[in-house]
């Protein structure tokens, strides 16, 4: 087998690898990358929209056709577009459907009659509905007032009920009823 003298040869030599091995510098990791931050999304701020008018509103809601149609008709589109500010009792599509035949094609034809409908439905200044509920009549733009009653918790004007209260526009706000105010017979 094997001798002493080998063996002992043997032994020093795996001793000494030891040392050598524990002696040794340790082998330099490979340095670990830092985490780097993901850029940060950069969001732009969405840009405010622009101020809407009393018309342009009347124009995107999409219930005002033939109200828009007859401001236009009348030419009263810039001074509804202008500074105000105004109130403006809105009859939708239906409350002009409602009419008798023929009568909003009579007022198209007719352009002092159609301007003084829809002068009536004007009133001067921002009116919220916390206001116009503690009012008994309004002056329109046309000079004549209208009637304000609240019964049964609905507000009226005249005959016609206010449906949609308070959109608020960048030079008044509407008030959205439910058939057309018609002004006194003089």
């Amino acid at each position: 087998m094997f001798n002493k003298k080998s063996l002992f040869a043997f032994s020093i030599v795996m001793v000494l690898a030891l040392v050598i091995v524990a002696c040794a510098p340790a082998a330099a990791p490979e340095p670990t990358p830092m985490p780097t931050e993901a850029p940060a999304e950069v969001v732009e701020p969405e840009p405010e929209p622009e101020p809407q008018t009393i018309v342009d509103i009347a124009v995107a809601d999409g219930r005002f056709n033939t109200l828009v149609a007859a401001v236009v008709a009348a030419d009263l589109a810039d001074t509804l577009s202008g500074e105000g500010p105004f109130t403006v009792f809105a009859p939708t599509d239906e409350a002009f459907a409602a009419l008798p035949e023929g009568t909003v094609e009579a007022l198209l034809a007719d352009i002092p009659a159609l301007t003084d409908i829809l002068l009536y439905h004007v009133v001067s200044g921002a009116v919220l509905a916390e206001d116009v509920v503690m009012l008994d009549e309004a002056e329109t733009l046309l000079g004549e007032s209208v009637s304000i009653r609240v019964e049964g918790g609905m507000v009226y004007l005249n005959e016609a009920q206010v449906i949609i209260t308070d959109i608020i526009a960048s030079n008044g706000v509407i008030h959205v009823i439910d058939s057309v105010l018609l002004p006194p017979e003089n």
